[in-house]
């Protein structure tokens, strides 16, 4: 009967010693959590009891905490992204418009037809860029659409590459390149879209025009069971560029914003290129600013069928 009593008692202590560091571990986090609700702490919950309840749950907590966390500063990272985006894309619209106001000015009070038709081609340029700017954002705007598909069929994608590096042949007289192209005249057939090709080699060439000075190369070729696409220029000494940033929305090179370029041109790339499932990349190689793109070659059924075999 005695050692059912001390037996007893020893557990009433035992109980009543953990439900008094219960009490206290509690007490001691709730005050933890007053601090970091009214002051936006760093501080974390801290367990002084050997529970393991009670230390799993300060270490949840303490895991929500730091999510929250988290996820608070990339809010603000993005809030900040957005306020410069929003400055950015204000002043881009802003400079072809207010060349345009000028020059409309400048075409009421003229009283030559030669001036006239002088200030016409301008304000029709300036129109021009300004629609193509438009046309940017509309299209960055769509690639941030996860849903958003591309209608992919089997397509030539060498000859489009082709006919589109032929269109810019003027651009290249104009600055008095002379780009250096190796293309290779093996059929590259993909599963692409067309009108999405032409704009991703559009933008890679349109970068190379407006960032290279005296050389531009162009290549194509297969690589592998791909059809790989390269386009580089050579830098200018000023320049410094940030390749972990190049497919970033908005990023320029060119700190002093000298250029009508809307910085949208590479991030849309890099979206077109991963809707038909390849790969694009940036490099500075030397004095030589590189980017180069895969796509898949497409394979009928047939091909496969004797590839399996």
């Amino acid at each position: 009967m005695l050692y059912w009593a001390i037996g007893a008692t020893v557990a009433f202590l035992a109980i009543l010693i953990a439900f008094i560091q219960y009490r206290k571990q509690i007490k001691k986090n709730c005050r933890q959590l007053r601090v970091m609700q009214k002051h936006s702490s760093n501080q974390r919950l801290s367990s002084e009891v050997p529970y393991k309840e009670v230390n799993e749950l300060v270490m949840r907590v303490n895991d929500i905490c730091n999510r929250y966390q988290e996820e608070g500063i990339e809010m603000e990272r993005n809030e900040n992204n957005l306020k410069e985006a929003i400055a950015n894309l204000s002043h881009d619209i802003r400079t072809p418009l207010t060349s345009l106001d000028g020059y409309v000015q400048l075409l009421v009070m003229s009283d030559s037809q030669e001036e006239k038709d002088h200030y016409m081609q301008i304000i029709q340029n300036r129109i021009s860029s300004l629609k193509e700017l438009l046309e940017e954002l509309f299209t960055y705007t769509k690639m941030q659409d996860s849903h958003y598909e591309l209608n992919c069929v089997p397509m030539d994608g060498g000859q489009c590459v082709c006919e589109t590096v032929l269109s810019f042949y003027e651009d290249f007289e104009t600055r008095g390149l002379e780009p250096e192209v190796s293309f290779s005249e093996e059929k590259l057939m993909i599963v692409g879209n067309e009108v999405a090709l032409r704009r991703i080699v559009q933008n890679l060439v349109k970068n190379a025009l407006e960032h290279g000075t005296k050389r531009l190369g162009l290549t194509l070729d297969k690589k592998g069971d791909n059809l790989h696409f390269v386009c580089f220029n050579d830098k200018k000494e000023t320049e410094i560029i940030e390749v972990d940033k190049i497919f970033t929305r908005f990023y320029k090179g060119d700190k002093a914003r000298t250029s009508t370029s809307t910085g949208l041109g590479l991030a849309i790339a890099q979206g077109l290129v991963e809707r038909m499932h390849g790969e694009i990349s940036a490099a500075v190689e030397g004095e030589l600013f590189k980017i180069e793109f895969t796509i898949p070659l497409y394979k009928d059924r047939r091909e496969k069928g004797k590839s399996e075999s």
